[in-house]
């Protein structure tokens, strides 16, 4: 059943996977009706609306050659997907994030080899950041097409709080310590958390690690160098990132909040808390479902501040420097053969990258400049841009840079630890037994 893009806009976020089951009309996994290909991605508005937009212009222009789409919640499309490709059942097109994850399937023959495709087709990929296929790349080779959109990881932060407060945004680490006793002691959150979700923890300690130790403490962890998170930088960021916790930083419960609902989005705009650290996407959010609190001028952001003493740049981002689509390959040719026209016609077109523009987002293909000064979200936009190309380091996501043994051992303890059921010294002996695995 093909859904319009008028219908998939107005549907709440967050799709539960039954419902986006039901309403896609898939066939199942890797199993396309009538030889079409299957493509799973994620649900929630508004992104989900432009990428089935781009499906839905592409299956009207090739009628011989159609994508079925299923999508999933964040949390529960990591899990469907490692199952489907562990058992030979992928969708013809993998949505993914690149990095340890797709190293993994290229290991296991997963997923086809991009490279003669590229460079038979050197238009494509010359269109596209060039930053954004070091996470495509598995042992020279390019496994992934980068599409969609550069996203940093962005402290945002409530104007209106903060004035009603009478404080001015956080400059250093320090800043952010001092200023928790102050909206407590107002009835406001410091910081939304929807830490339920886990991958939101991660943020934190992603910026403190490279704001304290730079980029090369983690970097040394993703090269597989023993007992690496033992290093002095991960500790402080540990013991710091814990300090503020016990200072009553996040929201009261907020291991029990989830991102996918975006109860952690909900918080920042409807005053309850003042600051949230969360990817860029985010600003799409607040902007569809937040009322006036955007366009009202209510939402600040900055990139992460330094930590007194650190060696890190302070110019430096992590998130995601793109995202990923593979082709599965059990796959059959004609189905392989619609991906690739899908790759080469249907993705990142001038009506997408408007799209994409619309929420908030930077797509991740050349030459968008005068589209962005042009939006009304300028600002915010051209601020990503300006962190994207500006970093000397832009960090992948740990969790999608790691293997997903390693990743999920990770996620695990970072739960513990926010919930301070672990020591850091704990969760470095923790994940240096994974490391290289």
């Amino acid at each position: 059943m093909a859904l319009s893009r008028r219908t998939l806009l107005g549907l709440a976020a967050g799709v539960p996977a039954s419902a986006a089951l039901a309403a896609c009309g898939s066939s199942g996994p890797g199993k396309g009706g009538d030889g079409a290909a299957t493509y799973w991605h994620l649900s929630g508005q508004p992104q989900e609306g432009v990428r089935t937009g781009a499906v839905e212009r592409f299956n009207e222009a090739n009628p011989n050659g159609q994508i079925e789409v299923t999508t999933f919640e964040n949390d529960a499309y990591k899990t469907k997907i490692k199952t489907a490709i562990g058992a030979g059942k992928a969708p013809t097109i993998i949505w993914g994030w690149g990095g340890g994850t797709l190293r993994t399937h290229v290991e296991a023959d997963q997923v086809d080899d991009l490279t003669p495709w590229f460079d038979e087709n050197p238009d494509i990929k010359n269109r596209l950041f060039p930053s954004s296929f070091g996470a495509a790349t598995v042992n020279g080779r390019i496994y992934a097409m980068p599409f969609e959109s550069v996203e940093p990881v962005v402290l945002f932060y409530n104007k209106r709080v903060f004035d009603d407060v009478g404080v001015e945004p956080p400059q250093s680490w320090d800043d952010i310590m001092s200023l928790v006793p102050k909206f407590k002691a107002e009835g406001i959150a410091p910081f939304s958390l929807g830490g339920q979700s886990r991958w939101t923890n991660m943020m934190w300690l992603e910026f403190l690690f490279d704001r304290i130790g730079g980029p090369e403490v983690f970097q040394a962890v993703f090269d597989g160098e023993k007992g690496a998170w033992s290093h002095p930088a991960a500790i402080e960021a540990l013991t710091k990132v814990q300090d503020l916790v016990k200072a009553g930083g996040f929201i009261k419960g907020f291991s029990s909040i989830t991102a996918d609902s975006n109860a952690d989005q909900a918080l920042l705009y409807t005053d309850k808390a003042a600051m949230m650290l969360q990817g860029s996407w985010s600003y799409g959010i607040q902007q569809s479902e937040g009322g006036d609190f955007v366009s009202g001028g209510g939402l600040g952001f900055m990139n992460f501040p330094p930590v007194e003493g650190g060696k890190g740049d302070p110019g430096n981002s992590v998130g995601n420097p793109a995202q990923y689509l593979s082709i599965s390959s059990k796959a059959s040719a004609k189905q392989k053969k619609i991906a690739k026209d899908f790759f080469a016609t249907g993705v990142l077109t001038d009506d997408e990258v408007k799209e994409w523009i619309d929420t908030g987002a930077v797509p991740i293909r050349k030459g968008s400049e005068k589209l962005l000064a042009e939006s009304e979200s300028s600002e915010f936009l051209e601020f990503v841009y300006g962190i994207a190309s500006n970093a000397k380091t832009f960090g992948q996501s740990w969790d999608q840079a790691l293997s997903p043994t390693a990743a999920e051992t990770l996620l695990d303890n970072i739960a513990k630890l926010f919930q301070l059921s672990i020591s850091p010294r704990q969760f470095t002996d923790n994940l240096n037994k994974v490391i290289g695995k």
